[in-house]
């Protein structure tokens, strides 16, 4: 299934995609860790710490290993969960000292279709970022893309 990507501005994308499977389980594979490292990160991606605590206030962090063996660490807060609609949440990357290269608002949506499928809206809007972290931004739009092809297939295969 197609995406559909909208940009408000140079840092800001709006996504949607249709899955087929219900709020409630796609809503599940967006908040327990063990479905998360299933499917996070950019294709050929694998996640060897994926720690999620789904509820305000609660902490992620997830090491997304590149196919070459490279580890991008990544750390963030869920601000606010409304079981089975929204989740919204930080993420941020720090350098090599652990200052942040860049900071986003990941605002996911999700609404039933008619037909029992679901309608995944995201909104990623940089917050804060360096001129460091011009090349991983460049590549926004490629990974939420490859990110939500990798969870149509777990949710085909869940």
């Amino acid at each position: 299934m197609a995406v559909a990507i909208k940009k408000e501005q140079e840092h800001e994308l709006f996504l949607t995609r249709t899955f087929d499977a219900s709020p409630d389980v796609v809503f599940k594979a967006w908040t327990d860790p063990a479905h998360i490292a299933r499917w996070w990160g950019p294709k050929g991606y694998t996640n060897p710490v994926c720690e999620v605590d789904a509820q305000p206030g609660g902490a992620i962090r997830i090491h997304m290993r590149a196919p070459d063996g490279t580890v991008y660490p990544m750390t963030g807060v869920f601000e606010s969960i409304v079981e089975p609609t929204q989740i919204v949440f930080t993420t941020a990357v720090p350098d090599q000292e652990g200052n942040s290269l860049f900071e986003i608002r990941n605002t996911i949506s999700l609404a039933p279709t008619d037909d029992g499928k679901t309608l995944l809206t995201v909104q990623a809007s940089v917050i804060k970022s360096t001129p460091q972290a011009a090349p991983y931004l460049a590549g926004m739009e490629m990974g939420w893309v490859q990110m939500l092809d990798r969870l149509a297939d777990f949710l085909g295969k869940a």
